[in-house]
């Protein structure tokens, strides 16, 4: 492999600190920091970065499909969607599946699996499965309920490539089904859910330590006495130091107050950056066809819309049109925090969450996915396991 030293660099060490200094990406790897000439392999290509910031990659655990591409509609898809990120900083992710795992469907769930080995220009530690395990459907999603004889054929068709699976504290049955995923190493994400204090409280002890995007799907519990708010699922989560949570960080999705109001609850290394992206993300203002049966419309700030004027839910949402770079620059406009602090929100932060060690941080022995930064939180050049997969052009 070759080896590259990142010069002149201001360097970020997610929830730790900033700091000017260069990097030597060697051997798929974080070689060093600040390393001596004499160290240096031969023939190391030297990259000045003109001060600019030097990030671990973007960490993106929720994420359905970008540009033109639905991940699940076929291995084609997948492959081609997975290696347009790149562009957007992001080196690392989960493409999350949600109408694939019933056993009709387990046969193309199985086809997506092996199509994983061919993935090129990010790393996919593996899938986040959003269902089917859950109560509401939100945008679609499966609503049965929990079944170990199901789950067991589920990750057998991934071939242990499952990493995350999202399930709702009120699905019937589901605690068994959360203790099986913790036993075999698998993240469960709890969401979809009107559930209770007491239930949610019941799935968090059975190891569901993580939500995903909150808020979203998260219904307020119905008000059954005048004068008294009612807590659920959001109240829980947030109370019980043991979970992290994710947002759709779009400004549309949520509204910035409830970061915050996280942030506050759980610090940085609580608080996660996703995209919950779909067709339509990453692309210009416009009208885009889909394989929903129906176009979107793409429009800065306003997620991607149903564009369909003889259908009822016209106008409605039709998933999120983020990108991880627009999310985190996001994140720097509505948070008063340093900027090592929010850079963790999308690096260390979600590593943590399912385990990612060698990921989301600078340091040496740490896998060499990098992002170099335009000031406008655009990535200039960004790298996975050492290799460039995306460059705006010459540094």
């Amino acid at each position: 492999m070759s080896s590259t030293l990142i010069t002149h660099a201001t360097l970020v060490f997610p929830g730790e600190r900033t700091a000017p200094g260069s990097l030597l990406l060697s051997g798929g790897t974080i070689a060093a920091i600040n390393p001596a000439d004499t160290a240096l392999p031969p023939h190391t290509r030297r990259i000045d970065a003109g001060g600019r910031r030097v990030t671990p990659g973007l960490i993106d655990l929720h994420t359905h499909g970008v540009g033109s591409w639905l991940y699940e509609q076929s291995p084609e898809s997948l492959l081609a969607g997975l290696a347009f990120l790149g562009r957007f900083g992001t080196t690392s992710v989960l493409p999350t599946l949600y109408r694939v795992m019933t056993r009709p469907s387990l046969p193309h769930l199985e086809a997506l699996s092996h199509a994983l080995g061919s993935v090129r220009g990010v790393s996919v530690p593996g899938w986040h499965l959003e269902g089917p395990f859950l109560r509401l459907p939100g945008a679609g999603a499966d609503t049965i309920p929990g079944d170990l004889g199901l789950l067991d054929e589920i990750l057998a068709a991934t071939h242990g490539r499952t990493r995350a699976m999202s399930i709702s504290p009120d699905t019937p049955k589901i605690l068994p089904v959360i203790e099986r995923l913790v036993e075999r190493g698998i993240t469960p994400f709890i969401t979809h859910t009107h559930a209770s204090v007491e239930e949610t409280e019941r799935a968090i002890d059975a190891g569901a330590h993580h939500a995903t995007h909150f808020y979203d799907v998260f219904p307020v519990p119905e008000v059954r006495e005048p004068g008294v708010r009612p807590c659920g699922a959001v109240e829980a989560i947030l109370a019980d130091p043991r979970c992290r949570v994710d947002f759709i960080c779009d400004g549309v999705h949520v509204e910035p107050v409830a970061v915050r109001a996280a942030l506050a609850a759980k610090g940085p290394g609580g608080v996660v950056l996703i995209t919950d992206s779909n067709i339509g993300a990453g692309m210009p203002d416009g009208i885009y066809p889909t394989t929903f049966g129906f176009p979107v419309k793409v429009s800065a700030g306003n997620a991607a819309r149903v564009h369909a004027p003889d259908r009822p839910n016209h106008g409605g949402l039709a998933g999120s049109a983020l990108t991880m770079d627009v999310g985190i620059a996001n994140l720097h406009r509505w948070l008063r925090l340093p900027t090592e602090q929010v850079w963790a929100l999308g690096t260390s932060s979600p590593a943590a969450v399912v385990g990612l060690e060698r990921k989301g941080r600078l340091a040496p022995g740490a896998d060499a996915d990098v992002v170099l930064w335009n000031d406008d939180f655009t990535a200039h050049t960004t790298w996975v396991g050492g290799e460039v997969v995306w460059s705006s052009g010459s540094a």
